[in-house]
């Protein structure tokens, strides 16, 4: 992708120019921005696909004023005549489950892969929604099928109603209102409070952002950092040759929390380290990932490949990480491997050029379902 290079699905702006002006700062309403939109999956098997083990799947009913969310797998017979007006099924990780939706989020591939988390489609009766709300993350909402409208705007007041199984904005107070069309989208940076609802029968695809809270990433990381850590060949053991004889034995001693932060602080020391434990938690695939693995596999040989559109994979200067795990890279072999993350597949030509064992690793990871011949 070139990065400087005007697009329309930016309203002619170029992703570099899109990040300086509009990412994380404003919203952006782009009128054709995928001309000819359809959905990647049409509703009798996004139905089917809401009823299976393993999909992740809300409904979101407002009947007579009355709000109520159930969580999948649905039955089809479970799910609300299509004609009944006012309600939405929502399909998270479509991009998990369908090459078509994986290749629309592709397309968005200007944001860091370790942002970029997945595409959502909602299907919606006329007057369906999930009320006026707000997001902690940026998100690109591309209407695919059918019409809705869009009430948005900045939010003074977080406040929630109270009572609702779904988190609605007790006070919006929209400064704008939109109506899209198939192929029209709508950037929201986070926090920016907005309501859609559906002009008739509509699906409209969301594409979300991974926003961790600093809690959140901070705990991920210390855990990856413990599960990496080994012990030295010399290691240190506490010792206390100076402690005196104590009539209160139960207070800890200063000393054992000393030697605690030390070890500890050893450990933050390490740059290398906390990449290893930061790259693990962002390529991650959600828990509900699962992949095909292969028996008895024959070696992928010189063969373009690709990664599976489930696969996680990113890297840094040292290391490549996917689906979670970390692997040591220099060199041609790390050059060949960030083409293979920014590009997710390599054609024959570089594969030709793995030393044997990158080749080894390329083929554990075909095995295990992460990536496949081209």
């Amino acid at each position: 992708m070139n990065v400087d290079a005007p697009t329309p699905l930016l309203g002619g702006l170029s992703p570099a120019a899109f990040m300086r002006r509009h990412w994380q700062k404003k919203p952006l309403l782009v009128r054709q921005a995928w001309p000819g939109a359809t959905p990647p999956i049409d509703r009798a098997a996004l139905f089917d696909l809401a009823g299976q083990e393993g999909v992740e799947s809300r409904l979101l009913t407002c009947f007579d004023g009355g709000w109520k969310l159930r969580h999948g797998p649905f039955a089809r017979r479970a799910l609300p005549a299509v004609k009944r007006a006012g309600w939405t099924l929502l399909v998270q990780g479509l991009d998990l489950h369908l090459d078509a939706a994986h290749q629309m989020l592709s397309r968005f591939r200007f944001v860091p892969a370790s942002r970029l988390d997945d595409l959502m489609i909602s299907y919606a009766t006329d007057g369906g929604g999930v009320g006026p709300h707000l997001d902690s993350y940026d998100v690109f909402l591309l209407q695919v099928h059918g019409r809705r409208r869009w009430r948005i705007g900045p939010v003074a007041d977080g406040s929630l109603v109270d009572g609702l199984p779904v988190k609605i904005l007790r006070h919006f107070e929209p400064t704008q209102d939109l109506v899209l069309d198939p192929g029209d989208m709508l950037y929201l940076p986070p926090l920016w409070g907005h309501d859609g609802i559906a002009v008739g029968e509509c699906m409209t695809c969301s594409v979300g952002f991974r926003a961790a809270t600093a809690t959140e990433l901070a705990r991920e990381v210390l855990v990856r950092l413990g599960e990496d850590l080994e012990a030295p060949a010399r290691e240190l053991i506490y010792r206390d040759a100076a402690q005196p004889a104590t009539a209160t034995p139960g207070r800890l001693p200063a000393s054992l929390q000393v030697f605690a932060e030390k070890a500890l602080q050893r450990v933050l020391a390490d740059p290398r380290a906390l990449a290893r434990a930061i790259g693990g938690v962002a390529s991650e695939p959600k828990p509900q990932v699962w992949f095909d693995t292969k028996d008895d596999v024959q070696p992928l040989n010189d063969v373009a490949i690709a990664l599976d559109r489930r696969t996680r994979m990113m890297y840094d200067d040292h290391h490549v990480f996917i689906n979670g795990e970390a692997f040591r890279a220099a060199g041609r072999d790390a050059r060949l491997m960030a083409q293979l993350a920014d590009q997710r597949g390599l054609p024959a030509s570089a594969m030709v050029q793995l030393s044997a064992p990158a080749r080894a690793l390329v083929d554990e990871w075909h095995e295990a379902g992460w990536l496949h011949p081209a």
